[in-house]
């Protein structure tokens, strides 16, 4: 696979990649350490709240997208990492045995103010399940550095 550098990201172009599939017990697990709520991690208690059984928390399937961005999108770029998120939506509660992929757009692509050697690309990334309903949505930007084997562009 090609390395990939900030000028291989254009506007409206969209990559799918990833697959995640999380289990009860993989669910319950995160939530018992990082979001212990009832719904996350009781069976018999789920199954009386609104959401009629265990759901996976939002912190794991935003991990769990953070993984397949790595995997599928920036292990093999120029990534010089992330100023942070601009906006994260769960949209419907992703359950256990459900298999996540994301699909990758890219909405701008801005050149770096004071170093020209580098460059931000926002992406929105929408987490969706096997029958493409769409399980979260993420805006975020990634720093990459430029092409050095590229000239310019005058």
């Amino acid at each position: 696979m090609t390395k990939k550098y900030f000028e291989d990201f254009r506007v409206g172009d969209t990559e799918i990649f990833g697959e995640k599939t999380l289990s009860e017990a993989e669910i319950i697990e995160f939530a018992t350490d990082y979001d212990p709520q009832p719904f996350h991690i009781d069976p018999a208690a789920a199954k009386e709240h609104f959401f009629g059984g265990i759901i996976a928390s939002g912190w794991h399937t935003g991990s769990s997208l953070m993984r397949m961005i790595v995997d599928g999108q920036i292990a093999n770029s120029s990534s010089m990492g992330s100023p942070g998120i601009d906006e994260l939506r769960w949209v419907k509660p992703v359950r256990p045995n459900e298999t996540l992929h994301v699909a990758s757009e890219v909405l701008s692509s801005t050149p770096h103010k004071y170093k020209n050697d580098r460059g931000f690309v926002k992406f929105r990334h929408t987490v969706l399940n096997s029958a493409d309903e769409i399980k979260m949505t993420m805006v975020s930007s990634i720093l990459f550095g430029k092409n050095p084997n590229k000239e310019p562009k005058l």
